[in-house]
């Protein structure tokens, strides 16, 4: 065994034989790995303090033992609550060779939460000109509040197609989840991105007009926000000069330049905003609670 595959010291680990007088599953930690090229023995403590000579053919990772654990093989597609178009049709720059991009969120029956099985924060669909991303409403819940766009941008999307009724409620408090944060989040998600365009430009050549055209898009939708409590999707008034960046006519110095005055506003709209500090988290979290009860009244 090289060293490159030994285990770690520190593994939790169990016998697969049994081994002096110690019996078979009994548990134990790595305490020392194998020595040089030499057989695959390794140094075990176990709960008594005894520290026993192993080969690794005798031991079975603990960890590998809870992996067993079963998954939910249920479809959690019937129970999507909340299904809107996002991407370039909501945003209102698509083209006829445009996917359409679904985003939402699910909620399980409370029985599959209270039994064994995990389940997942997020489902994914792919067809020939569809992407569908599905987050559990808990996970969907925490990302809008901390201010991550795909999500609040969801909440405002102009091209709802399934809303139940918990759904609906959440659409109608949509405004607990902004506040201040939203422009760290936004400010400075752009400006990382654009330090990696910059570094991409002068390594390769390459600043992915596309990309720039969605980063300028979010520096626009963010002022929109701050200055008014509402999450612009479609962008209107702007496209024309984010279609130019996006197909090239316009540069990158230019587009670099419109960028540094979006973040100059941006600042403005921060100085000047009505958001509170914080979102509102009761408010949030009574709605999940509610709908976390909805959901053990039509589990079965």
């Amino acid at each position: 065994m090289t060293p490159d595959h030994r285990l770690p010291i520190g593994t939790h680990v169990t016998l697969r034989t049994a081994h002096e007088e110690k019996p078979v599953g009994t548990a134990g930690i790595i305490l020392r790995q194998p020595s040089g090229d030499g057989p695959s023995v390794y140094a075990v403590q176990f709960p008594d303090g005894a520290v026993l000579e192993v080969n690794r053919v005798h031991l079975a990772v603990r960890r590998s033992e809870l992996e067993a654990l079963p998954e939910s093989d249920t479809d959690l597609w019937p129970y999507v609550q909340y299904r809107c178009v996002m991407g370039s049709r909501a945003f209102g720059l698509d083209t006829d060779a445009s996917d359409t991009d679904l985003r939402g969120f699910f909620l399980p029956p409370a029985r599959l939460h209270w039994g064994l099985a995990d389940l997942p924060e997020q489902l994914e669909r792919h067809a020939e000109t569809t992407e569908e991303v599905s987050w559990e409403a808990r996970k969907f819940v925490r990302l809008a509040l901390k201010a991550n766009p795909n999500v609040l941008e969801c909440l405002y999307s102009p091209l709802p197609l399934t809303v139940t009724e918990q759904a609906q409620a959440l659409l109608d408090i949509r405004g607990a989840f902004l506040s201040r944060l939203l422009y760290q989040t936004y400010n400075g998600y752009v400006q990382g991105q654009f330090r990696r365009l910059e570094q991409g430009r002068r390594a390769h050549g390459d600043i992915r007009p596309k990309h720039v055209m969605h980063l300028l898009r979010l520096l626009l939708s963010g002022i929109h926000a701050l200055r008014t409590g509402e999450i612009m999707v479609n962008v209107g008034e702007h496209k024309g000069m984010l279609l130019a960046v996006k197909s090239g006519q316009m540069d990158w110095a230019e587009a670099n330049r419109w960028r540094l005055e979006l973040h100059a506003e941006f600042d403005r709209a921060f100085e000047r905003t009505r958001l509170p500090e914080r979102p509102d988290f009761e408010t949030v979290e009574a709605w999940l609670i509610a709908a976390r009860r909805a959901a053990v009244d039509g589990s079965g």
